[in-house]
Protein backbone atom coordinates (compact mmCIF):
# COMPACT_ATOMS: atom_id res chain seq x y z
CA UNK A 1 0.00 0.00 0.00
CA UNK A 2 1.37 3.38 -0.62
CA UNK A 3 0.77 6.12 2.16
CA UNK A 4 0.43 9.48 1.39
CA UNK A 5 3.33 11.99 2.57
CA UNK A 6 1.65 14.78 5.24
CA UNK A 7 2.53 17.26 2.63
CA UNK A 8 0.50 15.39 0.31
CA UNK A 9 -2.44 14.53 2.35
CA UNK A 10 -2.06 18.57 3.37
CA UNK A 11 -2.91 19.09 -0.28
CA UNK A 12 -5.30 16.90 -0.59
CA UNK A 13 -7.38 18.42 2.45
CA UNK A 14 -6.72 22.03 1.37
CA UNK A 15 -8.50 21.23 -2.03
CA UNK A 16 -11.32 19.68 -0.28
CA UNK A 17 -12.03 22.52 2.42
CA UNK A 18 -11.42 25.07 -0.53
CA UNK A 19 -14.68 22.76 -2.11
CA UNK A 20 -12.13 22.19 -5.39
CA UNK A 21 -12.74 25.87 -6.06
CA UNK A 22 -9.13 27.59 -6.32
CA UNK A 23 -8.56 30.96 -6.57
CA UNK A 24 -5.79 29.74 -9.79
CA UNK A 25 -5.36 26.25 -11.31
CA UNK A 26 -2.83 24.43 -12.84
CA UNK A 27 -3.41 21.40 -14.80
CA UNK A 28 0.02 20.82 -16.22
CA UNK A 29 1.54 20.40 -12.64
CA UNK A 30 -1.60 18.68 -12.17
CA UNK A 31 -4.82 19.37 -10.42
CA UNK A 32 -6.91 17.06 -8.15
CA UNK A 33 -10.74 17.32 -8.40
CA UNK A 34 -13.21 15.56 -7.23
CA UNK A 35 -16.47 15.09 -9.36
CA UNK A 36 -19.45 13.99 -7.87
CA UNK A 37 -20.26 11.34 -10.48
CA UNK A 38 -24.26 11.00 -11.97
CA UNK A 39 -26.18 8.42 -12.69
CA UNK A 40 -26.00 6.84 -15.99
CA UNK A 41 -22.40 8.06 -16.44
CA UNK A 42 -19.59 5.94 -16.86
CA UNK A 43 -16.09 6.78 -15.16
CA UNK A 44 -14.68 7.64 -18.26
CA UNK A 45 -17.77 9.53 -19.51
CA UNK A 46 -16.99 12.02 -16.48
CA UNK A 47 -13.00 12.03 -17.33
CA UNK A 48 -13.71 12.17 -20.94
CA UNK A 49 -16.28 16.12 -20.10
CA UNK A 50 -13.11 17.12 -17.61
CA UNK A 51 -10.59 16.60 -20.15
CA UNK A 52 -12.49 18.21 -22.85
CA UNK A 53 -12.87 20.90 -20.98
CA UNK A 54 -9.29 21.26 -20.27
CA UNK A 55 -7.95 20.83 -24.06
CA UNK A 56 -10.68 23.90 -25.03
CA UNK A 57 -8.67 25.93 -22.00
CA UNK A 58 -5.21 25.46 -22.85
CA UNK A 59 -5.85 25.12 -26.27
CA UNK A 60 -3.91 21.79 -27.03
CA UNK A 61 -5.38 18.66 -28.82
CA UNK A 62 -4.13 16.30 -26.04
CA UNK A 63 -4.10 16.31 -22.25
CA UNK A 64 -3.23 13.57 -19.70
CA UNK A 65 -6.52 13.18 -17.72
CA UNK A 66 -7.37 9.65 -15.00
CA UNK A 67 -9.53 8.96 -12.22
CA UNK A 68 -8.68 7.30 -9.00
CA UNK A 69 -11.39 4.39 -8.80
CA UNK A 70 -13.72 3.22 -11.44
CA UNK A 71 -17.59 4.24 -9.91
CA UNK A 72 -20.29 2.17 -12.00
CA UNK A 73 -22.54 4.05 -14.32
CA UNK A 74 -25.29 2.71 -11.77
CA UNK A 75 -23.59 3.91 -9.43
CA UNK A 76 -23.31 7.80 -7.95
CA UNK A 77 -21.06 10.10 -5.42
CA UNK A 78 -17.34 10.38 -5.47
CA UNK A 79 -15.00 10.08 -8.52
CA UNK A 80 -11.47 11.37 -8.20
CA UNK A 81 -10.20 13.58 -11.05
CA UNK A 82 -6.75 13.97 -11.98
CA UNK A 83 -4.33 16.28 -14.31
CA UNK A 84 -1.48 16.19 -15.69
CA UNK A 85 0.90 15.41 -13.55
CA UNK A 86 -1.16 14.38 -10.95
CA UNK A 87 -2.33 11.50 -12.68
CA UNK A 88 0.96 9.97 -10.96
CA UNK A 89 -0.80 9.63 -8.15
CA UNK A 90 -3.57 7.83 -8.92
CA UNK A 91 -2.53 4.66 -7.73
CA UNK A 92 -1.99 7.06 -4.25
CA UNK A 93 -5.65 8.60 -4.11
CA UNK A 94 -7.23 4.97 -5.07
CA UNK A 95 -5.61 3.10 -2.04
CA UNK A 96 -7.90 5.33 0.67
CA UNK A 97 -10.38 3.78 2.26
CA UNK A 98 -14.00 3.91 0.54
CA UNK A 99 -17.21 4.82 2.27
CA UNK A 100 -20.61 3.90 0.83
CA UNK A 101 -23.87 3.77 1.39
CA UNK A 102 -26.34 0.76 -0.45
CA UNK A 103 -29.47 -0.16 -0.54
CA UNK A 104 -30.36 -3.67 -1.14
CA UNK A 105 -33.22 -5.82 -2.08
CA UNK A 106 -33.86 -9.38 -0.36
CA UNK A 107 -35.79 -12.26 -1.78
CA UNK A 108 -34.12 -11.61 -5.29
CA UNK A 109 -30.89 -11.97 -7.42
CA UNK A 110 -30.14 -10.95 -10.65
CA UNK A 111 -26.97 -12.35 -12.33
CA UNK A 112 -25.18 -9.38 -12.00
CA UNK A 113 -26.11 -8.25 -8.45
CA UNK A 114 -27.39 -5.39 -9.50
CA UNK A 115 -29.77 -3.61 -11.81
CA UNK A 116 -28.16 -4.02 -15.15
CA UNK A 117 -30.01 -7.47 -15.61
CA UNK A 118 -33.51 -8.59 -14.63
CA UNK A 119 -34.20 -10.67 -11.95
CA UNK A 120 -33.64 -14.92 -12.12
CA UNK A 121 -34.74 -16.00 -9.15
CA UNK A 122 -36.86 -14.88 -5.64
CA UNK A 123 -36.35 -16.26 -2.34
CA UNK A 124 -38.34 -15.94 1.11
CA UNK A 125 -37.44 -12.99 2.96
CA UNK A 126 -40.49 -12.69 5.49
CA UNK A 127 -38.10 -14.22 7.88
CA UNK A 128 -35.55 -11.67 8.09
CA UNK A 129 -35.86 -9.31 11.01
CA UNK A 130 -33.59 -6.51 11.87
CA UNK A 131 -31.99 -8.08 14.79
CA UNK A 132 -31.22 -11.48 12.61
CA UNK A 133 -29.47 -8.75 9.92
CA UNK A 134 -27.87 -6.75 13.27
CA UNK A 135 -26.11 -10.46 13.91
CA UNK A 136 -25.17 -10.93 10.47
CA UNK A 137 -23.15 -7.45 10.32
CA UNK A 138 -20.14 -8.28 12.36
CA UNK A 139 -19.52 -11.08 10.47
CA UNK A 140 -18.07 -9.51 7.48
CA UNK A 141 -16.45 -7.19 9.34
CA UNK A 142 -12.35 -7.24 9.14
CA UNK A 143 -10.38 -9.43 6.37
CA UNK A 144 -12.97 -11.28 4.35
CA UNK A 145 -12.47 -13.31 1.39
CA UNK A 146 -14.40 -12.16 -1.88
CA UNK A 147 -15.68 -13.45 -5.57
CA UNK A 148 -15.72 -10.54 -7.64
CA UNK A 149 -18.77 -10.59 -9.62
CA UNK A 150 -18.71 -12.15 -13.32
CA UNK A 151 -20.47 -8.57 -14.67
CA UNK A 152 -16.34 -6.85 -13.58
CA UNK A 153 -14.14 -5.42 -15.33
CA UNK A 154 -11.61 -8.34 -13.54
CA UNK A 155 -9.54 -9.80 -16.46
CA UNK A 156 -9.68 -13.69 -17.41
CA UNK A 157 -7.64 -14.69 -20.19
CA UNK A 158 -6.80 -11.01 -21.26
CA UNK A 159 -9.90 -10.26 -21.45
CA UNK A 160 -12.49 -8.67 -19.10
CA UNK A 161 -15.25 -10.67 -17.18
CA UNK A 162 -18.29 -8.47 -18.22
CA UNK A 163 -17.99 -9.04 -21.68
CA UNK A 164 -17.43 -13.02 -21.66
CA UNK A 165 -20.32 -12.66 -19.28
CA UNK A 166 -22.37 -10.54 -21.50
CA UNK A 167 -21.82 -13.33 -24.54
CA UNK A 168 -22.87 -16.59 -22.28
CA UNK A 169 -19.74 -17.74 -21.02
CA UNK A 170 -19.47 -19.33 -18.26
CA UNK A 171 -16.82 -17.62 -15.93
CA UNK A 172 -15.16 -18.46 -13.33
CA UNK A 173 -13.50 -15.94 -10.55
CA UNK A 174 -10.63 -16.43 -7.99
CA UNK A 175 -11.88 -15.13 -4.26
CA UNK A 176 -9.38 -12.55 -3.03
CA UNK A 177 -9.21 -11.17 0.14
CA UNK A 178 -10.10 -7.48 1.48
CA UNK A 179 -10.79 -5.41 4.29
CA UNK A 180 -14.18 -4.13 5.67
CA UNK A 181 -13.75 -1.65 8.16
CA UNK A 182 -17.34 -0.44 8.98
CA UNK A 183 -20.81 -1.67 7.82
CA UNK A 184 -23.95 -0.12 9.73
CA UNK A 185 -27.14 -0.88 9.40
CA UNK A 186 -29.13 2.81 8.54
CA UNK A 187 -32.44 1.33 7.62
CA UNK A 188 -34.91 -1.31 6.81
CA UNK A 189 -38.32 -0.72 4.23
CA UNK A 190 -38.45 -4.34 4.34
CA UNK A 191 -37.49 -6.28 1.24
CA UNK A 192 -35.11 -3.68 1.12
CA UNK A 193 -32.61 -2.23 3.73
CA UNK A 194 -29.47 0.46 3.92
CA UNK A 195 -26.11 0.02 4.93
CA UNK A 196 -23.26 2.34 5.02
CA UNK A 197 -19.72 0.36 4.39
CA UNK A 198 -16.14 1.55 4.72
CA UNK A 199 -14.28 -0.65 2.80
CA UNK A 200 -10.54 -1.15 1.41
CA UNK A 201 -9.88 -0.86 -2.63
CA UNK A 202 -11.39 -3.85 -4.48
CA UNK A 203 -14.27 -4.29 -2.63
CA UNK A 204 -17.54 -5.21 -4.91
CA UNK A 205 -20.27 -3.59 -2.95
CA UNK A 206 -22.52 -5.92 -5.24
CA UNK A 207 -20.52 -8.96 -4.43
CA UNK A 208 -21.13 -7.81 -0.76
CA UNK A 209 -25.08 -7.87 -1.68
CA UNK A 210 -24.86 -11.19 -2.93
CA UNK A 211 -23.11 -12.73 0.35
CA UNK A 212 -25.35 -11.02 2.66
CA UNK A 213 -28.43 -12.40 1.31
CA UNK A 214 -27.06 -15.71 1.39
CA UNK A 215 -25.95 -15.48 5.31
CA UNK A 216 -29.28 -14.48 5.59
CA UNK A 217 -30.71 -17.03 4.42
CA UNK A 218 -32.36 -15.93 0.83
CA UNK A 219 -31.12 -13.95 -2.26
CA UNK A 220 -30.32 -10.47 -2.43
CA UNK A 221 -28.90 -7.87 -5.26
CA UNK A 222 -28.21 -3.76 -5.15
CA UNK A 223 -30.63 -1.82 -5.79
CA UNK A 224 -28.72 1.92 -5.17
CA UNK A 225 -25.07 3.05 -4.03
CA UNK A 226 -23.87 6.28 -3.50
CA UNK A 227 -19.93 6.39 -3.16
CA UNK A 228 -19.74 9.37 0.06
CA UNK A 229 -16.02 8.97 0.70
CA UNK A 230 -12.86 8.29 -0.92
CA UNK A 231 -9.54 8.86 1.35
CA UNK A 232 -10.40 12.33 2.80
CA UNK A 233 -13.05 13.58 -0.23
CA UNK A 234 -16.17 13.29 0.90
CA UNK A 235 -19.04 14.35 -1.60
CA UNK A 236 -20.50 17.04 0.26
CA UNK A 237 -17.30 18.49 -0.99
CA UNK A 238 -17.46 17.50 -4.46
CA UNK A 239 -18.39 19.68 -7.85
CA UNK A 240 -21.52 18.33 -10.02
CA UNK A 241 -19.93 17.97 -13.05
CA UNK A 242 -21.39 21.09 -14.52
CA UNK A 243 -19.74 22.86 -11.75
CA UNK A 244 -16.34 21.62 -12.59
CA UNK A 245 -16.41 22.72 -16.03
CA UNK A 246 -17.46 25.86 -14.86
CA UNK A 247 -14.15 26.08 -13.09
CA UNK A 248 -12.09 24.82 -15.30
CA UNK A 249 -13.32 27.10 -18.05
CA UNK A 250 -13.30 30.31 -15.64
CA UNK A 251 -10.35 29.77 -12.95
CA UNK A 252 -7.17 32.24 -13.72
CA UNK A 253 -4.54 29.67 -15.04
CA UNK A 254 -0.81 29.47 -13.73
CA UNK A 255 1.68 27.47 -15.58
CA UNK A 256 4.91 25.73 -14.75
CA UNK A 257 8.10 27.90 -14.54
CA UNK A 258 9.78 26.10 -17.37
CA UNK A 259 7.13 26.66 -19.82
CA UNK A 260 8.42 29.91 -22.56
CA UNK A 261 6.99 33.37 -21.26
CA UNK A 262 5.70 33.61 -25.08
CA UNK A 263 3.81 30.67 -24.99
CA UNK A 264 1.36 31.13 -21.89
CA UNK A 265 1.25 34.67 -23.34
CA UNK A 266 0.06 33.07 -26.92
CA UNK A 267 -2.43 31.05 -24.80
CA UNK A 268 -3.54 34.04 -22.89
CA UNK A 269 -4.08 36.46 -26.16
CA UNK A 270 -5.93 33.39 -27.79
CA UNK A 271 -8.27 33.09 -24.42
CA UNK A 272 -9.16 37.06 -24.41
CA UNK A 273 -10.16 36.52 -28.50
CA UNK A 274 -12.35 33.80 -27.83
CA UNK A 275 -14.05 36.05 -24.70
CA UNK A 276 -14.60 38.68 -27.01
CA UNK A 277 -15.70 36.30 -29.53
CA UNK A 278 -18.33 35.47 -27.53
CA UNK A 279 -19.04 38.84 -25.94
Amino acid sequence: MIIASPERRNAVKAAVENGFHKERMDFITGEIIGIDKPLGWTSFDAVKRVRGAIQRRLHLKKFKVGHAGTLDPLATGVLIVCTGRATKRIDELQNGDKEYVATIRLGATTPSFDLETEVDAVYPWEHITRERVEEIIPTFIGKIMQVPPVFSAVKVDGKRAYNLARKGKEVELKAKSLYIKEMELLGMDMPEITLRIVCSKGTYIRALARDLGEALGSGAHLTGLRRTRVGDVRVEDCLTIADAIETIGTTPLTYPEEWKKEDIINRQTEESGEEQENA
